[in-house]
């Protein structure tokens, strides 16, 4: 228990399960038609599969996302990749015609991936070639990206086969309604991203350039070799989540994932990114994802206004940003008595 405590997770997992607690109390309940019995409107297995259903998909890309934040750049740009890699994948799926599930998914995943790394590619390329603001750049690639998928796709949302809908809406022997997919994809991801920064070489880099750039030049860290990989891994992120996303709900369009860089910065922020650099968690940006969606939930579910909504993840981020703030404060003013101490015993005769 002191160890779990102690876990840079633990927070938001005891906030998801105590909002979890008061939406179970307070949601009520309805008769199951199948049954016939009292179902919480809350705790059931639909409604608790809908939500990770919902997270998965910003959760996916806000692993991403939560990489660039760390190394101290920003993408704004996810949202578009994701309308602009389902487009694309819908396209070229619709023009190859009728084919077997296998070369279905496998194509649909290729062209996913590729459109994804090369618009990240692409941002990572300029943000280091040009030496612009990555907000900068990010915001001009978000109305390309999009203008792009717009003008192809016409406007007009296209169909994926039915055969790639079906296995991401596979069951898995959990019976009807319930999609276990698009949730098994998000923890695959999270535990991946979690590797990568805990575990190898480059992941502790962007750690590294995020807290202190000068430091981690003077190292002979390649930074430029770097930032160029965190953007490249935020599309890659943003295609499989177009993957995902297009193949659940059977169609693509230009209008998809409209807004969702709010969802996705606030997944990451919540979950423990700081903005200017040097920590951050894929674990904790997927929680961060789960309470948002969880937060979105529990306006449905207790029927309050859902114009709020905004107005509560706004506050969201708002509180995090502080809370964050406030606690390297105190860290710094802790190792500064550390200091102070260690001098005043090495000083005495």
């Amino acid at each position: 228990m002191h160890r779990f405590l102690r876990a840079q997770q633990s927070g938001l997992i005891l906030v998801i399960l105590l909002l979890g607690f008061l939406l179970t109390l307070f949601a009520g309940s309805h008769v199951d038609r199948a049954t016939g019995m009292q179902v919480n409107n809350f705790f059931n297995s639909y409604t608790l599969m809908q939500t990770a259903t919902d997270a998965c998909f910003f959760a996916i890309m806000a692993i991403g996302v939560t990489m660039v934040i760390i190394s101290g750049g920003i993408d704004l740009s996810v949202g578009s990749t994701y309308a602009l890699t389902g487009v694309m994948m819908a396209m070229a799926l619709r023009a190859w015609g009728p084919a077997g599930t296998t070369q279905t998914v496998g194509l649909a995943l290729v062209l996913c991936l590729g459109i994804g790394v090369l618009c990240g590619l692409m941002n990572g390329v300029m943000v280091v070639g040009l030496r612009v603001h990555p907000f900068i750049i990010t915001l001009g690639t978000m109305w390309v990206f999009r203008g792009i998928a717009f003008v192809t796709s016409k406007a007009e949302s296209v169909l994926v086969p039915n055969n790639l809908t079906e296995v991401t809406k596979s069951s898995l022997g959990l019976g009807s309604s319930i999609y276990p997919v698009p949730l098994l994809i998000m923890i695959a991801i999270a535990v991946l991203g979690e590797i990568y920064l805990l575990k190898t070489v480059m992941g502790r880099n962007i750690y590294a350039i995020g807290g202190n750039p000068e430091a981690a030049r003077y190292c002979g860290l390649r930074l430029g070799r770097a930032l160029v990989g965190v953007y490249v891994i935020s599309g890659l992120t943003a295609g499989i989540a177009a993957f995902v996303g297009s193949s659940f709900y059977g169609s693509a369009s230009c209008a998809d994932a409209t807004g969702y860089e709010l969802y996705v910065i606030a997944a990451a922020v919540v979950g423990g990114a700081s903005l200017v650099g040097g920590k951050g968690s894929a674990v904790s940006a997927m929680l961060g994802a789960v309470l948002i969606v969880m937060i979105r939930q529990s306006i449905r579910t207790l029927h309050f206004d859902q114009n709020y909504e905004w107005v509560i993840i706004g506050c969201a981020i708002i509180v995090a940003v502080v809370l964050d703030r406030v606690n390297a404060q105190l860290a710094s003013r802790r190792m500064s008595r550390t200091a102070g101490g260690k001098i005043e015993r090495t000083s005495k005769p």
